[in-house]
């Protein structure tokens, strides 16, 4: 057996790799109902102001990123694009929303809006932390029961 670094791997081999990962998830998770999730703000005139990209699966929103044009920060744009993604996330049925972001970038943003922090990384990157975020819709069941042995160890 060879293990190797491909920095162009073949499609067909992406493909079987996304596949086989799909199905043995599918098989123990059920269907993910993956969607990407676009939303913009614009000026009257079109140009863009904002957007958030996010994906919804297996009932939650990930965001992938918010950004705000540096010259329309601070007038509620972001609050606004999160607020509508959150929106379009409990019409698709979604439990809660989850997020990372660095510790230079927005967790007080996302705490403001209700994000509590559940997890960090200290030094990505270098002499940062990635923070990691989330938000529940509605409260949540939980049997522990079905939690992987040490799951709630400290």
């Amino acid at each position: 057996m060879k293990v190797d670094v491909e920095s162009q791997p073949d499609e067909r081999d992406i493909r079987l790799i996304d596949e086989g990962l799909d199905t043995f998830n599918a098989s123990k998770a059920g269907p993910d109902n993956a969607q990407d999730l676009w939303i913009m703000a614009r000026q009257g005139d079109g140009s863009l102001l904002g957007g958030l990209k996010g994906r919804t699966f297996y009932g939650w929103l990930f965001i992938d990123w918010l950004w705000v044009s540096p010259a329309a920060r601070g007038h509620g744009i972001g609050a606004r694009l999160l607020a509508r993604a959150e929106h379009e996330a409990k019409q698709r049925q979604c439990i809660g929303a989850y997020v990372d972001t660095f510790s230079f970038q927005a967790p007080e943003f996302y705490r403001r809006n209700g994000y509590v922090e559940f997890g960090r990384i200290a030094e990505l990157p270098p002499g940062h932390f990635c923070i990691w975020l989330k938000k529940t819709f509605q409260a949540l069941p939980l049997d522990v029961s079905k939690e992987p042995a040490g799951a709630f160890a400290r």
